[in-house]
C-alpha cells in the first residue's frame, strides 16, 4: 500500500504531473500515425478465419496451385419474367465480351447460360479483389452493372456471387467508422454532462478515452504486423466501443473518489494523491479481472476470436494507465473549477451517505433472504427466453440489417438457377483418382453442374455446383454428404473447400470454442475473484449472479431479435462474445460494490458493510454502468446483424448488472450471508456490529480531519 501511495503522489506531484502529460504526449505523437494503419492489416475473408487444421483452409491453400485464391465471382442475372428473346440473347454474348475489359477481369468469363423456365440469363464474371483493398469490389461491380444495364432493353439486371456481397459490405460500412466514432462520442459526452451537470469536466474523461483508443489501435496494429495478432472490422469496432466505455468507467469512478477528498483537503495534489491511493486498487483488480478474461480467447480455434483476446485487453489495459496516469495529472493541472458550477468545498457534506441508495439498501435489508429469492426467479423467468435461440453461422441473406442489391439478386438467382452458381464446392484430391473423385461428386444428391478435373503437379481439382442456397442447412447437409463421399476414395486424399464449406467449418470451430472457452473464463475469473477477495463463498456467489443475469439478458435479446427485429437466429460466435463480454463487465461492477463491503465489514461487520457499501458506491457505479451500456449499444447503429445483435445484448446485460443484479441481488445476498460471506477468511469470524450503531463513524484520514464515506474501494 505504501508503493501505492508513492506512486499516487508521484503522478499528482507538483512538478511531475507535467512530465506525466509530457510523456503521454510525446507517445499520443508517435503513435498516432500508426493508428490510422490498422484498418491495413485487417483480416475479413472467412477463409483467414479459420484454423489451418480446417479442411476448407487446406484446400484454399492447394487451390493456390490451380487459380488465384483471390477471385470473386460476379454472378449477373438478366431477368425478363415474359420470356428472355434472341435479341437478349444477342446483347448479353455482346456484354460478355465487354466484360473482359473491366480493371480486375482473372480468368474467362462464362458464356451466357439459359435458365429452364426460359426466364433469365445468366454469366459468371471472374473478378479479382484484394483483401487488403476490398474497396475496388465496389467500383468493378458498378462496371459491370454500367455495362449490362446499357440500352432499353426491357431486361431487369442483378447481379449476385460473392463479388457483389463484397461491394454491399464495403458500401453498408463506407463511413461506418467515422458515424461510431461519432455516436460514441456523442453518447458518452451527454451522460457525462447529465452526471456530473458542468460544462467542462466531461472534457477530460473524454479526450483521456480518445488518447486510450488511438494509443490501443497503434499497439495493436504493431501485434497484427508482428505478432501474427488477428485484427478484424468487427474487432475493431468492438475495441472501440470498449474503450470509450471503459476507460470513462474508470474516470467515473476516480472523479468521484478526487470530488470527495476535495471536501477534505484544500491541496488539491495532496486530495488526488489520497484519490488515486484508494481508487486505484479497485480500479486495477476491475481492469485485471476483464483483460484476463478476454485473453482467454487465445485458445479459440476461430483465429478472429483468438484475435480478439488481445485486442479488447489492449484496449483495456491501455484504458486503464490512461486512468490511473494521465486524467490524475490533467484533473490537477485544471483545479477545481473543472467543477463549477457546483465545486466542491473543504468541510461541505457527502450527499450519498443518506440518498437514493442508502433508501435501497434500507429496504432491502427488512427482508433480505425474500428480496434475493424473488429477483433470482425474475431473472430466471426471463432467461427461460433462451428456449427460442437459434445459433448458427448466418447466411448471407440474414447478414446485413436490411436487405441488400446482392440479396436481392441471390433470391432472383435462386428462382431461376441453382442456388449455388457462382460460389462452387471445390474438391482437391491426388490426379490419378481424378475419374472417381467426378463420379463420387456427380452421385452426391444436391451437387450439381460437375465440371471436368483440372489436373496441375499430380493433384485434381473439381468444382460443382449447389443446389440449395450456401449457408442454408440444405446446403450444410450436402457438404457432408459430399465428403462422405470423396474421402471414400481410396488414395485420393481428397479434401472439399469453397465459401458453403467454409461456413460449415467455421460453424463446427465456433461450437467448439463455445464449449472449451465459457468453462475456461468461468474458472479463470472465479480464481481470480478468489485470489482478490480472500474468499470462497463471496466469489462463488458473485458468478452465479452474474450467469443469471447473462442467461437473463440473452434469454430478452433472443425474443426480441425475433419478434421486435425480425433477424433468424444468431451467429455461432454470438453466444461466446456476449458471454465473455457480460462475466468479464459483470464482474467488473461486483469488484466495486464487494471490495468496498470487504472494507467497511473490516470495521462495522458485513451486514452494515453492505449498506453503507451500496449507499457509497450505487451512484457512481450506475453513472458507469449507463455509460458503457451506452457505448455499446451504439453497436446498434452499424449494418451488420452481428454487431447489432452484440450491442444491444451487451447493453441490456450491464444494465440488468447495474440496476438489479449489483444494487438488489448481490446486495441482498451479502444482508443474508452476513459474515459467513468471507469464508474461509478471518473476517469471517467478525461479529457485525448492531443495527442500531452509526454506520459510517467518522476516521481520520491521516491528515487529522473526520474521514467521511469514500465512493469506492
Amino acid at each position: 500500500m505504501e508503493r501505492v501511495a508513492g506512486v499516487a503522489r508521484l503522478i499528482s506531484g507538483r512538478r511531475t504531473k507535467w512530465i506525466v502529460l509530457g510523456v503521454w504526449l510525446v507517445l499520443f505523437m508517435g503513435l498516432s500515425p500508426l493508428s490510422g494503419e490498422l484498418t491495413g492489416v485487417q483480416k475479413n475473408d472467412i477463409a483467414q478465419w479459420l484454423p489451418g487444421s480446417a479442411e476448407s483452409t487446406q484446400v484454399v491453400e492447394l487451390q493456390k496451385q490451380f487459380q488465384p485464391t483471390e477471385v470473386a465471382p460476379a454472378v449477373v442475372v438478366y431477368e425478363r419474367p415474359s420470356g428472355t428473346t434472341p435479341v437478349d440473347l444477342e446483347k448479353v454474348k455482346a456484354d460478355v465480351a465487354k466484360f473482359a475489359g473491366v480493371d480486375g477481369i482473372a480468368g474467362e468469363v462464362s458464356p451466357p447460360v439459359e435458365a429452364k423456365d426460359g426466364q433469365a440469363l445468366q454469366v459468371v464474371v471472374p473478378v479479382k479483389v484484394t483483401t487488403d483493398d476490398p474497396a475496388k469490389a465496389l467500383d468493378r461491380v458498378k462496371a459491370i452493372r454500367a455495362i449490362a444495364s446499357a440500352g432499353d432493353t426491357g431486361l431487369t439486371v442483378h447481379i449476385a456471387g460473392p463479388l457483389a456481397f463484397t461491394a454491399d459490405n464495403v458500401s453498408a460500412f463506407e463511413g461506418a467508422d467515422f458515424t461510431l466514432m461519432f455516436a460514441t462520442v456523442l453518447v458518452v459526452v451527454v451522460l457525462l454532462l447529465v452526471i456530473y451537470r458542468s460544462p467542462v469536466l466531461w472534457l477530460l474523461p473524454v479526450i483521456s478515452a480518445m488518447i486510450a483508443l488511438v494509443t490501443s489501435e497503434a499497439v495493436i496494429y504493431l501485434l497484427a504486423k508482428n505478432a501474427g495478432v488477428t485484427a478484424t472490422g468487427e474487432s475493431s469496432s468492438i475495441l472501440t466501443v470498449l474503450v470509450f466505455g471503459a476507460t470513462t468507467d474508470y474516470a467515473l469512478l476516480l472523479i468521484a473518489r478526487y470530488r470527495e477528498a476535495l471536501r477534505r483537503h484544500e491541496d488539491r495534489h495532496a486530495a488526488m494523491a489520497v484519490a488515486l491511493r484508494r481508487a486505484a486498487p479497485a480500479i486495477v483488480a476491475s481492469a485485471a479481472t476483464v483483460a484476463i478474461g478476454m485473453l482467454c480467447l487465445l485458445f479459440a480455434d476461430m483465429n478472429s476470436t483468438s484475435g480478439l483476446g488481445p485486442v479488447a485487453a489492449v484496449g483495456i489495459a491501455v484504458g486503464l494507465l490512461v486512468a490511473v496516469t494521465l486524467l490524475p495529472a490533467l484533473l490537477v493541472i485544471c483545479g477545481r473549477w473543472l467543477f463549477w458550477p457546483k465545486k466542491p468545498q473543504v468541510g461541505s457534506a457527502e450527499p450519498s451517505v443518506h440518498g437514493i441508495w442508502a433508501r435501497l439498501g434500507e429496504r432491502i435489508a427488512r427482508r433480505p433472504r425474500t428480496v434475493w429469492i424473488g429477483t433470482a426467479l425474475v431473472l430466471g423467468v426471463m432467461a427461460l427466453g433462451l428456449t427460442q435461440l437459434n445459433v448458427r453461422i448466418l447466411s448471407a441473406e440474414d447478414t446485413f440489417v436490411t436487405e441488400q442489391p446482392s440479396i436481392s439478386a441471390m433470391k432472383v438467382l435462386s428462382k431461376h438457377f441453382p442456388a449455388g452458381s457462382g460460389e462452387p464446392v471445390v474438391v482437391v484430391g491426388k490426379a490419378d483418382s481424378a475419374a472417381a473423385l467426378k463420379a463420387g461428386i456427380s452421385g452426391t444428391a444436391g451437387v450439381v453442374d460437375v465440371t471436368e478435373p483440372v489436373v496441375k503437379n499430380g493433384l485434381a481439382l473439381i468444382e460443382g455446383t449447389l443446389q440449395a442456397q450456401p449457408g442454408s442447412a440444405a446446403a450444410d447437409d450436402t457438404i457432408v454428404r459430399l465428403r462422405a463421399a470423396v474421402h471414400a476414395v481410396a488414395g485420393a486424399d481428397a479434401k472439399v473447400g469453397g465459401p458453403t464449406a467454409m461456413s460449415l467449418d467455421m460453424d463446427r470451430a465456433t461450437k467448439h470454442d463455445n464449449r472449451l472457452i465459457i468453462p475456461l473464463v468461468l474458472v479463470v475469473v472465479l480464481l481470480i475473484l478468489c485470489v482478490l477477495l480472500r474468499s470462497i463463498v463471496a466469489p462463488l456467489l458473485l458468478m452465479a449472479t452474474v450467469v443469471l443475469s447473462f442467461g437473463a439478458a440473452l434469454g430478452i435479446s433472443t425474443l426480441v431479435f425475433e419478434h421486435v427485429f425480425g433477424f433468424n437466429g444468431v451467429d455461432s460466435s454470438f453466444p461466446l462474445y456476449v458471454f465473455v463480454f457480460l462475466v468479464a463487465l459483470g464482474i467488473d461492477y461486483n469488484i466495486f460494490l464487494v471490495t468496498r463491503v470487504r472494507e467497511e465489514a473490516l470495521r462495522i461487520g458485513t451486514r452494515r458493510g453492505a449498506l453503507v457499501g451500496l449507499a457509497v458506491t450505487g451512484g457512481v457505479i450506475t453513472s458507469a454502468g449507463l455509460v458503457l451500456a451506452a457505448t455499446f449499444g451504439v453497436l446498434a447503429s452499424l449494418p451488420l446483424v452481428f454487431l447489432a445483435e452484440m450491442g444491444f445484448a451487451v447493453a441490456l446485460g450491464v444494465l440488468l448488472d447495474t440496476f438489479i443484479v449489483r444494487s438488489v441481488l448481490v446486495t441482498a445476498l451479502s444482508l443474508d450471508a452476513g459474515r459467513h460471506l468471507w469464508w474461509p477468511s478471518k473476517l469471517a469470524a467478525k461479529a457485525d456490529v448492531p443495527e442500531d450503531a452509526d454506520p459510517v463513524p467518522a476516521q481520520a484520514d491521516g491528515q487529522g480531519t473526520p474521514r467521511q464515506p469514500d465512493l469506492v474501494s
